[in-house]
């Protein structure tokens, strides 16, 4: 996709506008109060920007999975409250997103204040891309933002379809995750490695083959190594194992071979006799037939990270074991480690969000250490594969 032909919105005339604005808000909430703010903290940029260009801020965002319920457990109501403390100014909160109620909080707001609709997801017609629906909240906005890169992989009513009823432009953060995301994709520091891991080789398998067309180095960790182990001939004992993909594994060995692209796997392990906080963990360089690999071994975070420390861009997706369990999480603190290293050293650190978030968050790894961590699990993970991103996609040309 041509992102060049997409508007920013410091390209956009905003002053003294009424502007629509797609945040990601989804949140923790914890007794009735937002638990943790760092996605509203992220739109700052954004929202800054348009209220001190005396703009009034309409903002739309979903919470949870109410699925076109009302679900009070679900009402923005107390993110409403944390956006008030953050920016400072008066935040009108409109018990719909849609229809006299919401139009009236609209109406009433001044320029210089924030509006903010309850959870789209009450309504059926926001998962659906419902084109009424987006006409709408189109209504609510002369101009439309799009800030919430957590959701432009969705085709979704106030991602997509909205952008039909509006002139429309992407916001800092979006901006920020187009840029390092695309950057290393299409133009990266050479040599560029990228560490895949996670459970699943089913889930990374479009991601692999996208990324073996770009990178110089592929390191496979976390459950889905076994697959590739066991394409390769290893016994795995009774690690995690997808037998319906040996041969897709092995098709990825053989287009890195053929490409010339260097790929490293685990060479030894963090054993246990069983999937338990409190399991044992052993090391080895072969896994027995009563046991399962949770982590990767000492000598293979050594190997990771030697590699990790030659590249000049890295970028991450997915942990090496079990890091939830911490007996088994050391295997993915060492990745996190040496792509700080690496940083301090001039290289370009992406983290893809997902699993390799909540990573830095157990391990209280600080996240700044890094270029760039995504705020989008599955929207980076898609954007890496490839694939279209409807929320992008609706703003080209526009």
């Amino acid at each position: 996709m041509n992102f060049d032909s997409i508007k920013r919105v410091q390209d956009v005339d905003i002053k003294n506008k009424k502007v629509l604005v797609r945040v990601d808000y989804n949140v923790p909430l914890k007794d009735g109060k937002v638990d943790n703010n760092k996605r509203i903290v992220a739109t700052e940029k954004t929202v800054k920007y348009l209220l001190d260009n005396n703009c009034r801020v309409v903002l739309m965002a979903h919470l949870g999975r109410p699925k076109g319920k009302v679900m009070p457990e679900f009402s923005l109501a107390p993110v409403a409250q944390e956006v008030q403390r953050l920016f400072g100014v008066p935040v009108h909160f409109a018990k719909d997103c849609v229809g006299p109620q919401a139009d009236k909080v609209v109406e009433s707001a001044k320029n210089g204040e924030i509006v903010l609709l309850e959870n789209l997801r009450f309504h059926p017609e926001e998962e659906k891309n419902d084109a009424e629906f987006a006409k709408q909240l189109a209504k609510h906005g002369e101009i439309f933002v799009q800030e919430a890169f957590g959701t432009v992989h969705r085709a979704h009513a106030s991602t997509n379809a909205v952008a039909q009823y509006l002139p429309g432009c992407i916001g800092y953060l979006v901006q920020k995750e187009v840029e390092f995301l695309g950057k290393a994709l299409n133009n990266p520091a050479r040599p560029f490695a990228a560490v895949i891991g996670g459970a699943k080789v089913s889930d990374k398998i479009m991601l692999l083959n996208n990324l073996l067309d770009k990178v110089n180095v592929l390191i496979i960790g976390g459950g889905m190594a076994y697959t590739f182990l066991k394409a390769k001939g290893m016994e795995v004992g009774k690690s995690l194992l997808d037998e319906s993909k040996i041969e897709e594994a092995k098709q990825v060995m053989d287009k890195a071979q053929a490409k010339g692209v260097k790929m490293l796997m685990p060479v030894d392990f963090r054993l246990a006799k069983e999937f338990s906080e409190t399991a044992e963990a052993t090391d080895s360089d072969t896994i027995p037939a009563d046991m399962e690999a949770l982590d990767i071994g000492p000598k293979t975070e050594k190997l990771f990270a030697d590699e990790i420390l030659t590249c000049k861009t890295i970028f991450w997706n997915g942990p090496m074991g079990v890091f939830e369990f911490p007996n088994f999480a050391k295997g993915s603190y060492a990745i996190a480690n040496a792509m700080i290293e690496a940083t301090k050293n001039g290289a370009i650190s992406i983290i893809g969000g997902g699993d390799s978030v909540n990573v830095l968050k157990k391990g209280k790894i600080d996240q700044k250490a890094f270029s760039h961590v995504s705020t989008g699990g599955g929207a980076s993970m898609e954007f890496v594969e490839g694939k279209e991103l409807p929320g992008l996609t609706a703003l080209e040309n526009k």
